[in-house]
Order: C-alpha cells, then sequence, then structure tokens
C-alpha cells in the first residue's frame, strides 16, 4: 500500500527538536551520547507510524530507543507521536538498515527489532528480506556480546525463512512461537500491522536470535 505524501514532512521532523536525528555522525562514536543517559541502546528498523517505538519507551524508561525509518513521510508521523509523549529515550533518524554498519559502533547496540518487515514474497528479492543473512551479519557487527534480534511477521514464508537464516548462521533461537497470543508472552507491545492482521485472523508469529 502506497503511504499518502504528507505536505511540510521536512518542516514537521524540524519541528520534532532533538527527537529527530537529522545526522548520522551523531551516531558513530556513542549513540548513547544523544541520550540523557548511558543506557543499553536498542533500535527498531521500520518504525513505522511508531506505534511499538512509543509504547516501548513508556514501557521500559530504564532503555534507550532508536527507531529507523527510509521514508520521511512515514515518519514524521512517529516523530509526532514520540514527541507528544513525556518521554527523552527515544531518537527517531531516516536511515536505510543497509548501512547501519558504517554508521553504527560495534558492540553499540543492546537489541534490534524487526516488525512486520516487508516480506520480499519474490524469491529474487529474498536477499533484500531484513532477516537475510547479509543483515544478519551487518546486525553481528553492531550488536553488543550476547545481543539480540526479535522478530514479529504475520508471513508464514518469512518466519520460516528467518528461522532458518538464523539457525545457519549460529544463533540461538528462544522463544520462538507461531501464535503470539496463545503463547502467554507479555507484554506485547501492540504495532498497527498487528492490529490490522490480528483482526483479520491471522497468526503473528515471534522469535527470538541472540548472537553466540
Amino acid at each position: 500500500m502506497r503511504n499518502r505524501h504528507k505536505k511540510h514532512a521536512k518542516e514537521r521532523l524540524d519541528a520534532c527538536g532533538e527527537t529527530v536525528v537529522h545526522s548520522t555522525a551523531l551516531f558513530k562514536d556513542n549513540p548513547s551520547a544523544l541520550f540523557c543517559s548511558n543506557a543499553p541502546v536498542h533500535l527498531e528498523i521500520g518504525c513505522g507510524k511508531g506505534d511499538f517505538i512509543c509504547g516501548m519507551a513508556n514501557l521500559y524508561p530504564e532503555i534507550n530507543f532508536i527507531a529507523i525509518e527510509r521514508v520521511n513521510d512515514v515518519l514524521v508521523t512517529a516523530a509526532e507521536k514520540v514527541k507528544g509523549l513525556s518521554v527523552d529515550n527515544v531518537r527517531l533518524c531516516r536511515l536505510d538498515a543497509a548501512v547501519l554498519a558504517d554508521i553504527f559502533p560495534k558492540g553499540s547496540i543492546e537489541r534490534i527489532y524487526l516488525n512486520f518487515s516487508d516480506p520480499w514474497l519474490k524469491k529474487r528479492h529474498y536477499k533484500r528480506r531484513l532477516s537475510h543473512n547479509g543483515f544478519l551479519q551487518i546486525y553481528k557487527s553492531i550488536l553488543t556480546e550476547n545481543g539480540s534480534v526479535f522478530m514479529k511477521t504475520d508471513n508464514n514464508n518469512l518466519f520460516e525463512f528467518s528461522l532458518l537464516e538464523f539457525q545457519n548462521d549460529g544463533w540461538r533461537l528462544e522463544n520462538v512461537t507461531y501464535d503470539l497470543y496463545k503463547s502467554g508472552f507479555e507484554p506485547n507491545i501492540v504495532t498497527e500491522y498487528e492490529k490490522r492482521f490480528s483482526s483479520q485472523g491471522i497468526k503473528i508469529k515471534r522469535l527470538e536470535a541472540y548472537v553466540k
């Protein structure tokens, strides 16, 4: 589904102040320096409209969160939601996951979240999947020792593919479920896509993968 163009997106992002990081160079030395505390940093790749990152920031004030999105028109919605919260532990940036290793220092991210990423269903596009081995190498380069990737998806094909990619690359898998709502997992921050898919009766899949 095509996103509607947001009027004055750049101006609206600028109005969000320090919530939005406009220069990726600020991440290169120490991402924690962008926050008021030197807490662990978690990264959401593809934040969408920001429901997940807002929920996590409220629930875990002791963690610093960075959320990235490729499209300004999507990022502005998330940024304005974050700005409306009484939290100071979230920063957002327009950024492509393919360049994360060039932006973040080694060992600077404790956890990565992949929520309802594009499944790229055509086989020739599998390398674009955010759980493809090429991306796993990028994640390992920026994750801490025993760092992790938490993933949720509605797509069975993507989930099975992801399990194999993590296993073949030597990650430790935990809390794998093909039906999140029957798994008893708590707390679960529901994203905008998750609401839509679950309302249609589609089971939500989830996994945790840890660097070994």
